[in-house]
């Protein structure tokens, strides 16, 4: 494993350098329409401390403007979320700053997590094998990550 581990922590906020260099290439921004109030990078840094938090939307804390109003309602940061994970911007979002972190020379696969889940079979799993650890019928899933 690395000496530094400086660089392994799950990110909250993008500077909007980092936003235009790891996010903005992969985004499908819209060609009609007026442009969003806020800038894309603090719609963006809205989803990554929401899927860091894990809370529900309406939970999530958006900062006041100068009314005292929200600046965003979170149905628009939820609508801006689906749109890009219809578009599969967060896929190549993802594999894009794999990429990135590959040719910098700074990707550990020294270490790579495992994770088993099993589903269980309610009806019918006749083509489907015999789980003999949890004594059921189902579908096992290992899922690797590096």
């Amino acid at each position: 494993m690395s000496q530094s581990q400086s660089w392994q922590w799950i990110p909250t906020h993008l500077s909007l350098e980092q936003f235009e260099k790891f996010v903005l290439p992969h985004l499908h921004l819209g060609r009609r329409g007026p442009q969003p109030k806020l800038a894309l990078h603090v719609i963006f840094n809205y989803i990554l401390k929401l899927l860091y938090l894990g809370c529900q939307w309406k939970e999530l804390p958006i900062e006041k403007d100068e009314t005292g109003q929200p600046e965003i309602h979170y149905t628009r940061i939820y609508g801006a979320f689906r749109r890009y994970e219809a578009q599969g911007c967060l896929d190549a979002i993802f594999a894009g700053s794999v990429s990135i972190l590959s040719r910098q020379g700074q990707l550990d696969v020294s270490v790579i997590h495992g994770d088993g889940t099993t589903t269980a079979a309610k009806k019918g799993g006749d083509n489907l094998g015999f789980n003999g650890h949890k004594h059921m019928k189902g579908d096992k899933v290992v899922a690797f990550c590096d």
